[in-house]
């Protein structure tokens, strides 16, 4: 009699765990997953506080290796470092040498371009009907005529008297072009002052002895013009008289 409820407890449990397995299968009404199932958006909690913006991380900042720091350079950065500074060397040789030749091809063009203009400038201009190449052989004939003249001479008259027959047939062939030789000279002269000095004191003694040479030259000829008259009116007044 008191085992009975004991069998009847029993039977029941099989049969109710019977029961709602095959309820189960026959009306599904819950996914059964291995995990817990996600939060629905119904079912989540909104929060109490305004949305913040998120926080903007710093970032990190690796400390400083000791073992980096500390350690003594390789082989092969002290070669990095060498050829580094040959190079940086290198390059400013070239920098160098590159602004050198340009400052000397600079000047070069300069100097071609000044003596150019300075041989144009001698030149006469056209008006002036000046021919420069038979009026200089005709200054070379003249310069050799004077060493010529002078060949049995001292060595003081044979180097002046060409030179000055040689400066005289110039100006008076070629007046023009000796002018402007003349100024190119003077121009030359004037950066060295003892020289343009020397030159003005010379000229000086040439002009004023030209001056006087003409002088007397017109007194010469004045004398000369006079006497001829005389000795003429005097042949005239012979001839008179002997008629």
């Amino acid at each position: 009699m008191a085992a009975r409820p004991l069998l009847r407890q029993r039977a029941v449990v099989p049969t109710a765990v019977a029961a709602c397995a095959l309820t189960t299968l026959l009306y599904p009404s819950t996914t059964i997953h291995a995990e817990a199932p996600p939060e629905t958006p119904s079912f989540s909690r909104k929060p109490i506080y305004d949305d913040l913006p998120p926080l903007r991380s710093k970032p990190q900042q690796n400390p400083p290796n000791p073992e980096s720091s500390s350690r003594t350079p390789t082989p092969t950065d002290r070669l990095a470092s060498q050829v580094r500074r040959a190079r940086l060397t290198l390059h400013d040789y070239s920098t160098a040498t590159e602004a050198r030749f340009n400052s000397l091809m600079s000047s070069i063009l300069t100097l071609d371009r000044t003596f150019t203009s300075t041989i144009a400038s001698l030149a006469p201009p056209p008006e002036s009907h000046e021919r420069i190449m038979p009026g200089a052989l005709y200054v070379l004939v003249a310069a050799m005529s004077g060493s010529i003249a002078t060949r049995n001479r001292n060595v003081m008259l044979r180097a002046a008297v060409p030179f000055a027959v040689g400066i005289g047939a110039a100006w008076v062939v070629l007046p023009v072009t000796t002018r402007n030789v003349a100024d190119l000279v003077w121009r030359f002269e004037e950066r060295v002052p003892l020289v343009a000095e020397n030159h003005m004191r010379i000229r000086g003694a040439a002009v004023e002895g030209w001056k006087q040479i003409r002088e007397r030259g017109e007194k010469v000829k004045g004398w000369s013009d006079e006497r001829v008259r005389e000795s003429r009116e005097a042949v005239e007044g012979w001839v008179r008289k002997g008629r």
